[in-house]
Formats: C-alpha cells, sequence, structure tokens
C-alpha cells in the first residue's frame, strides 16, 4: 500500500493494488472506491481529505 496527498486541493489517495481499475462507485460525495476486474479495492479518494479529518494518518495530541 502507498498513500499519496495532494495538499493543494486537499485529496488523498490510497493506493492498495497495482491491478487496473474496472469500476469506481462513490460511497459519498468525498469518498470514491476503485475496483478491479476480481473486485478488490485498488485504490480509495478521499477528498478534503484534512478537513474530514483523514490527513494526517497518524495525529500526535499534546498532553
Amino acid at each position: 500500500m502507498r498513500t499519496t496527498y495532494d495538499e493543494a486541493d486537499d485529496i488523498l489517495v490510497l493506493h492498495l493494488a497495482d491491478k487496473p481499475i474496472v469500476r469506481e462507485r462513490s460511497q459519498d460525495w468525498n469518498t470514491h472506491i476503485s475496483y478491479a476486474e476480481d473486485g478488490t479495492i485498488v485504490e480509495v479518494v478521499i477528498l478534503e481529505a484534512s478537513k474530514q479529518g483523514a490527513w494526517p494518518l497518524l495525529k500526535s495530541e499534546a498532553a
């Protein structure tokens, strides 16, 4: 798995596999999932990732 984050557009992409994408589905307005022919998830795209709390992936909290 690898992740890419576009800070200018606040878009997080989680790349889960290197298979060709054959279909995409929107889970809601800001979460989109791409699937391979065999039904496995290839990538997940999250729009407004930092606003949704999805970026950064690990948050440290000051005591």
